[in-house]
């Protein structure tokens, strides 16, 4: 069994070959939906023409919009809301790693819900929706059968091309679609699985489809002609095709703004969409009621211009009624009716001023022209006429018209119109590439440790086993003659007990043989998904079976935090994550969480009564922290610690918020650096304010309040509150306290408060936790001051009386507040003679963490205040900007 265990895994490791059989299977799919779509809509579609020309058309039309159309918005509200739109954006934001996905039920209600639109009148297509359909049907397969992330997106992006070239039997342009639009990537795989994949979709298509595999269409049964005196008719072309295109592009926006703004459900949306619809093509000629046979009217040239400028109006303004929606169907049909309606009218102005040319000609330039525009994809739109037509005389007009339209639009309406619409539902692909962009930048031997502990492949189990007692390591990888053949766990060793083996057996028995591996040059993306797929801590990197490093998943996190921060690299040993040994969890009631970590048993219970006191006042939960250091040459998940003392800690936290109906989480972390473990914490239990206390009296060099504090003043992205407490409460009374919870410690007094205040936003972040805080005294008695370096007829005190206004007025605060204007030379010196002089208990002191850290020529005022008073401490730095 486990052999068998053994070979599964190999056998469904990643392969480049692999992606031909799934190619080809997205393709064969893609084909089957594209023609089940074409078929349905193309039903429902034929039923209702040919029922409007027996019954009355003004009730018919309206009735089935309506009625299709809110049961199609129906079926993606309730089971598939992603359903909706194009789907071409959907596919592109899960492209870029936005988070959001796709799967078989995405398909298969995309495939229903298009139907029902397309079959109902809405002037929509289907090839977007068969975009979607065979991306979601790809990223389906790709669960099914697991593979790398870049395979994985390639497999959805040569699904999304499969599923556009069977939906215009156009192969190229399934495939140059994938590069121009979906992954703007020229790599052999992606070419390679695009083109499969857009091939058999193609192809099967058009079988099912009860064409032939000749590629020539009806359409261009007239002659089509190009000469160079038309070439500034064709460039006229191009222009207006650019700037309607833009103002297209525009009025889609303001369509999906619109429906909006309604606030009514997506079924009722299509509904009303629809029903005007069918109102408006029952007013128009017979002709307007089936969409691609008036595409082909145009064409081949039967049109008059009057009917050419109706059908251009009226598709121009309907579509943005209909996708405005949120309808389940694209934008490519209707941009080619719009853009051939708009060629044709041109041909048909030349044709008269000229004597010569095809209004045919420029109607299928012109359906490049206007594709390009809203699409964006120039090349893309040359490709998908030309494949349609198979005429060549067509190129030259399809570049210009293109080209110049593309220009064009991209100077009045610049940007992919399907990221705009991403954007209107929140989703920035710039912002969601980023991370993926780091992952792909850096490769395995990047991140790596070159010194490896290996052992030998004819060692004995007794010598393992004393390899592993003098080792922290969980595994060991097994080489032989420098390659690697295995790797030997403690799992592995445990096995043998079952079935006990001499001690001078072998290791390459009861190793692991062929283990997962990664080469140097793999992205972090692709190492990452192989620890995920395999449930592994850390991948050997071969080289031609050479074992060359290891890379774990904490130097993944290390190289990639440095290398957001944009810090350096350092030398010496990195510190790894910190790791979780105890952990308490009460129920999650409220609006926010306050972080307290606690080292010293002497300042623990004032620090808990602070954090307790703002808890209670905003409704906050308290998480309480114990760091426990190691050496850095152990990894924190692997060392064994003592967890009693860290938990006593821990127990008086809960007791105080035990008392104070407060929910506490508490939690004990093993780590090579204090500040790292903290700033973990704040980030993966979303905290709001840190609150820590400070010794003071630093003695690091270049540091203001030590390592770890500075640290976290400066990387914290939330509030920070920074307690000095009085030095009596800090002196250490022997080691005999260690059970000090059962010993009263000196309680400090919170009755008289001094505030310095300068208007700054920090000054303001700690008036607001002044009132919390005050009620930990008696009588609070609370001055505002602030300081003058001169003495001035009229002191501008307007920031102190805000102060007492928010104080009094808006908090009600209990207790006397008083406010004076202190004049001295020096900020601190002024400060500490007042705290001396009038023997208050608090000095509460707002700074940014620039303010905190940085050393002015006369020293730093929150460092000096705070080392030369004997009253409690109290600083405050706000949350920094772009949390």
């Amino acid at each position: 069994m486990s052999a068998l265990r053994q070979y599964l895994r190999h056998w469904m490791r990643p392969r480049r070959t692999s992606a031909i059989a799934e190619a080809c299977l997205i393709g064969l799919v893609a084909a089957w939906s594209a023609v089940l779509l074409k078929t349905g809509s193309g039903w429902l579609g034929a039923m209702r023409v040919y029922h409007s020309n027996l019954l009355p058309a003004w009730i018919l039309l309206p009735s089935v919009g309506l009625a299709f159309g809110y049961l199609s918005g129906l079926l993606v509200e309730r089971l598939a809301p992603e359903a909706s739109g194009s789907g071409i954006p959907h596919v592109k934001a899960v492209l870029a790693n936005a988070a959001t996905d796709i799967s078989w039920r995405t398909a298969g209600v995309k495939l229903l819900a298009s139907t029902l639109a397309i079959g109902s009148g809405l002037p929509i297509g289907r090839q977007g929706p068969t975009v979607h359909i065979g991306a979601a049907l790809a990223a389906q397969f790709s669960r099914w059968v697991p593979t790398s992330p870049d395979h994985r997106r390639q497999m959805i992006a040569a699904g999304a091309g499969a599923g556009l070239a069977a939906a215009f039997n156009a192969p190229i342009t399934g495939v140059l679609f994938v590069v121009e639009e979906l992954l703007h990537d020229l790599s052999s795989l992606t070419l390679g699985t695009a083109i499969l994949a857009s091939f058999i979709g193609a192809v099967v298509s058009r079988i099912l489809g009860g064409r032939s595999l000749d590629l020539s269409l009806v359409l261009t049964a007239h002659s089509t002609s190009f000469s160079l005196i038309e070439l500034p008719f064709f460039l006229l072309l191009g222009i207006l095709a650019g700037l309607l295109g833009s103002l297209f592009h525009r009025g889609i926006i303001a369509s999906l703004k619109f429906y909006r703004q309604l606030h009514v459900s997506l079924s009722l949306r299509i509904a009303l969409a629809g029903s005007i619809s069918g109102m408006a093509i029952a007013l128009l000629p017979p002709t307007f009621r089936d969409n691609s046979g008036l595409r082909e009217f145009l064409i081949t040239g039967d049109a008059s211009l009057e009917l050419a400028a109706i059908a251009f109006v009226a598709q121009f303004i309907l579509t943005l009624v209909a996708f405005g929606s949120g309808a389940p169907g694209g934008l490519f049909a209707p941009s080619l009716i719009i853009g051939s309606a708009l060629g044709y009218m041109v041909g048909l102005t030349e044709f008269h001023i000229l004597g010569i040319g095809s209004p045919a000609t420029y109607a299928l330039a012109g359906m490049g022209a206007f594709f390009s525009v809203v699409s964006k994809v120039p090349i893309t739109a040359i490709a998908i006429v030309f494949e349609m037509t198979t005429d060549f005389n067509l190129v030259l007009p399809l570049m210009i018209g293109s080209v110049t339209a593309y220009l064009i639009a991209e100077r009045l309406a610049p940007g992919s119109l399907y990221n705009k619409i991403l954007q209107l539902k929140g989703i920035n692909l710039e912002s969601a590439v980023t991370p993926k962009g780091i992952l792909a930048e850096l490769t395995a031997e990047d991140v790596m440790q070159r010194r490896v502990e290996t052992l030998g492949a004819q060692m004995t189990l007794d010598e393992a086993v004393q390899a592993f007692s003098r080792s922290h390591h969980r595994g060991f990888p097994v080489v032989d003659n420098s390659k690697l053949v295995g790797i030997i766990t403690q799992t592995d060793l445990a096995k043998i007990r079952d079935r006990p083996l001499p001690g001078d057996t072998p290791i390459s028995e009861v190793m692991t043989p062929q283990p997962v591996t990664v080469s140097p040059h793999a992205t972090l993306a692709h190492v990452l998904y192989l620890l995920d797929r395999y449930q592994l801590s850390r991948l050997p990197v071969v080289e031609n079976r050479r074992m060359v490093g290891i890379i774990t998943r904490a130097d993944i996190i290390r190289v990639e935090a440095d290398k957001l921060s944009g810090e350096t690299e350092q030398t010496g040993p990195q510190p790894e994550p910190s790791y979780i040994v105890y952990q308490t969890r009460s129920p999650s009631t409220g609006r926010g969480r306050i972080l307290v970590p606690i080292a010293n048993p002497q300042t623990a219970e004032s620090l808990l009564q602070m954090a307790a006191a703002i808890a209670r006042d905003r409704d906050y939960e308290l998480e309480c922290i114990q760091v426990i250091l190691v050496s850095r040459r152990s990894s924190p998940a692997e060392t064994s610690v003592r967890t009693g003392k860290s938990r006593k800690l821990l127990r008086q936290a809960e007791v105080i918020a035990k008392k104070q109906k407060i929910p506490v989480h508490t939690q004990i972390r093993v780590a090579h650096d204090t500040a790292q473990a903290i700033l973990e914490t704040i980030k993966e239990q979303h905290i709001d304010i840190l609150l820590m206390g400070w010794k003071g009296n630093t003695i690091t060099p270049g540091r203001i309040f030590g390592n770890v504090v500075d640290t976290l003043i400066r990387q914290a992205p939330c509030d920070v509150v920074l307690v000095k407490l009085p030095e009596d409460r800090q002196e250490a009374r022997g080691e005999k306290q260690e059970a000090f919870s059962q010993l009263p410690s000196p309680t400090p007094s919170f009755n008289r408060w001094l505030v310095p205040m300068a208007g700054g936003p920090n000054a303001k972040a700690a008036i607001k936790l002044l009132p919390p805080l005050a009620s930990l005294g008696e009588e609070p008695e609370i001055q505002l001051c602030q300081v003058f370096e001169s003495r001035e007829a009229k002191p501008d005190v307007s920031v102190l009386q805000q102060a007492i206004r928010y104080l009094v007025k808006y908090r009600q605060l209990s207790g006397k507040v008083t406010a004076v204007p202190v004049v001295s030379s020096s900020v601190a010196d002024g400060l500490i003679n007042l705290v001396k002089t009038e023997d208050f208990d608090v000095v509460v002191l707002g700074a940014s963490r620039e303010g905190m850290l940085q050393n002015a020529i006369k020293g730093n005022i929150p460092a000096q205040i705070a080392n030369r008073v004997d009253s409690t401490v109290i600083l405050v730095r706000g949350e920094i900007d772009g949390k």
